[in-house]
């Protein structure tokens, strides 16, 4: 822009994202006229010139990119059949285009990420910033930290580097979805989950405990049951507990379907017998039979505020926005069943 002004600015101002600025500014949907109108007023007043006039037509016959951003994923949440991160980093991507900004993609090979071995759009030097979708491990979060250009983590975190983050409120989801048993009379909850492999398991964990602790329930140790081999990667085999509760908290969909299908292998019915509950509300919850009740993660949200920040980090390569926690919200379907008559069933 001639005049300097970008729609950066004008989102600064107005306090909203750049992606919502640029959809008032194009006249596209998912902005109320109110706030279309506010937008188009603020740019008008600060002296926005778009970039397409007649004489810049033609010398953008070709389209050009202003920026590009890579966008990483650790191979073991890449799965056959797709996963919530394909969803995630396609909203990503969109969003991204809407701002001029092109994404590159590459996925993280379990030795490369062993190794510490960056890929190659770093090391060519092709993207002027990256967004890692998924935890990766530790040692190669503190290879990532040490890069020059914007960073930014996507659903998880690490305290112990100083990396912008965008993540779902996995604690008190967790919580949540707990206490929702609780209040249909489930007193033996087990947790399915191995901690330590994500950031958000550990939180989903904890938010579960807090509920257990604060309702006094029974806790055993082997109702905490792993879900993933050392690679991080979703166990084919579930083993159950002997003493089998009435209720299990999953860390995510994909973990509570296929413990709802290793049930079901053993003549034990979802929910007359045990309910499950899982995380995400992605679509393999509507599918599975019955429905999972779950904890819907904002997706939309998750991707929105990623590009914003990524914008701002791009425009000012000193802006730090630290963490950043995204809402949930419960959504109830059929894998509950309510048990409060009958506290002491076995």
């Amino acid at each position: 822009m001639k005049n300097g002004v970008k729609m950066l600015d004008i989102a600064t101002k107005l306090g909203v994202s750049v992606v919502t600025v640029s959809n008032a500014l194009a006249g596209r949907d998912g902005v109320s006229e109110q706030m279309r109108k506010r937008i188009c007023e603020t740019a008008e007043k600060m002296g926005y010139k778009p970039s397409n006039t007649k004489s810049e037509k033609r010398r953008m016959s070709i389209p050009k990119v202003s920026k590009n951003v890579g966008i990483l994923t650790s191979e073991r949440f890449v799965g056959a059949r797709g996963t919530f991160y394909w969803e995630l980093t396609a909203s990503i991507s969109n969003q991204l285009s809407q701002i001029n900004v092109c994404t590159v993609y590459e996925c993280i090979s379990a030795d490369n990420e062993k190794d510490g071995i960056l890929p190659n759009m770093i090391v060519d030097g092709k993207v002027d910033g990256v967004i890692v979708i998924g935890q990766v491990h530790r040692s190669y979060i503190e290879i990532l930290s040490k890069l020059t250009i914007p960073l930014i983590f996507v659903d998880f975190y690490d305290n112990r580097y100083h990396v912008d983050s965008v993540i779902s409120d996995s604690f008190n989801g967790g919580y949540m979805i707990t206490d929702y048993l609780v209040s249909k009379g489930h007193r033996k909850i087990g947790f399915f989950g191995t901690l330590n492999a994500t950031s958000s398991i550990n939180d989903r964990y904890l938010g579960y405990l807090k509920c257990v602790m604060e309702n006094e329930l029974e806790y055993r140790i082997e109702w905490l049951i792993g879900d993933r081999n050392e690679k991080g990667i979703l166990n084919e085999k579930i083993d159950f507990p002997a003493d089998m509760p009435t209720a299990f908290v999953c860390n995510c969909d994909e973990t509570a379907f296929r413990v709802i299908s290793a049930l079901k292998t053993k003549g034990v019915r979802v929910p007359d017998d045990i309910s499950v509950v899982g995380y995400d509300n992605y679509t393999v919850s509507s599918i599975c039979i019955p429905t999972i009740t779950t904890v819907e993660v904002d997706l939309a949200k998750m991707a929105e505020v990623s590009v914003e920040i990524m914008a701002r980090k791009l425009s000012d390569p000193t802006y730090s926005e630290g963490t950043r926690i995204i809402s949930g919200r419960l959504i109830e379907k059929d894998s509950v069943l309510d048990i409060s008559g009958s506290y002491n069933r076995e």
